[in-house]
């Protein structure tokens, strides 16, 4: 099923009868899950694009590579730095927008620029019910309350299916300079990025990729990153030599270091001061981004990571691998959250038709 419009959706939902899978273009989907599956790539298309007001909002199905062709063309670009994980799981397809905001990809610069839902300021989607819900809920009133935005975003369609989406967006800075520290531990990497990130030179990305360095960038007015870059690399030299080099942002964004290669992936969200810890333990390949709060992992197939690492101030998420079925995608949650979750999804997917057992 591929409705066009926004109407023809709600009446699937309503005349559903069984479960039903949620694809956008199909390139980011995590996990597996039954049912009919309905596509949104038809519901695409910019429709409305105020430059002047840094807001843009379009159709769930529209896709990633043409908003970022309109916001190049007018200077402008999304906050979040859209992930591309095609390569990472394999897959072909163009990534669209529903699906960017279904799984709140977020990329390096989420340490300056938030997350996607913190750059998402409203949305469209149909419920369950074959009710459509726009923003705050002034369609369904046992909605209001709730900040639909934030719910939507990172749900993996399991609330609803979304139909329109609308953003903030944010200039292309005028200049970028990345920073380079080579030859240190993962943890001396977190306490350099720690560091830069808590100085004041508005660092917009802190990874660390073992075997290639740490890396630190600075984006802005080219006058302002030259003087920042400056201080950073002064503020750096105590942790070991400093350089600049050719930001390899890209590859970090998309994980490219674990593209083609046998074994699971695991995306591992972490308190910073714990991240080199969890590389150890993970007995595995590991690539660290937003200052230490993200973890990739790379082990051999069928490793029960979560067991391995043991506990910690955060979540293990299976990306890629366990064909198997035994492990979970993503982790269990404690009770409290988990009986929040069910009273979410029984609110606005009442009859369990979206993505079921997914998240679950």
């Amino acid at each position: 099923m591929r409705p066009g419009t926004e109407q023809e959706v709600a009446e699937i939902v309503r005349a559903a009868e069984g479960p039903l899978r949620i694809v956008g273009g199909g390139t980011r989907g995590i996990g597996r899950c039954a049912g009919a599956v309905l596509e949104t790539c038809g519901l695409a298309g910019i429709r409305l694009y105020e430059p002047g007001a840094l807001t843009l909002v379009a159709g769930a199905g529209t896709r990633l590579a043409d908003v970022e062709a309109a916001l190049a063309a007018q200077g402008q670009r999304l906050p979040f730095e859209v992930p591309d994980l095609r390569g990472l799981l394999g897959r072909g397809g163009c990534s669209t927008l529903g699906g960017v905001v279904a799984s709140n990809a977020s990329g390096p610069r989420r340490v300056q620029a938030g997350a996607c839902r913190d750059s998402l300021i409203g949305v469209r989607f149909v419920d369950g019910t074959g009710a459509v819900v726009k923003n705050g809920g002034r369609v369904m009133k046992n909605v209001t309350g709730y900040d639909l935005v934030k719910l939507l975003a990172g749900s993996h369609g399991t609330l609803g299916v979304l139909t329109e989406v609308a953003f903030k967006l944010l200039p292309v800075p005028e200049d970028e300079v990345t920073l380079m520290l080579s030859g240190v531990s993962a943890e001396r990497a977190v306490a350099a990025m720690a560091a830069a990130l808590g100085s004041p030179f508005e660092v917009s990305g802190a990874a660390h990729w073992p075997g290639r360095g740490t890396f630190l960038r600075i984006e802005g007015f080219a006058a302002s990153v030259a003087y920042r870059a400056g201080r950073l690399a002064a503020l750096l030299a105590p942790f070991g030599a400093v350089e600049q080099v050719a930001g390899p942002w890209r590859s970090i964004r998309d994980v490219e270091p674990f593209q083609g290669r046998e074994g699971d992936v695991w995306r591992v969200l972490v308190k910073p001061s714990e991240a080199p810890g969890v590389a150890v333990r993970s007995g595995g390949e590991v690539l660290i981004d937003w200052g230490g709060g993200l973890v990739w992992v790379l082990v051999e197939p069928g490793c029960d990571l979560r067991a391995r690492i043991g506990p910690l101030a955060g979540h293990a998420t299976l990306v890629r691998g366990g064909e198997a079925g035994d492990l979970p995608v993503f982790p269990p949650e404690p009770a409290a959250v988990a009986a929040l979750s069910r009273g979410l999804r029984a609110r606005f997917d009442p009859r369990g038709l979206f993505n079921p057992g997914l998240m679950a």
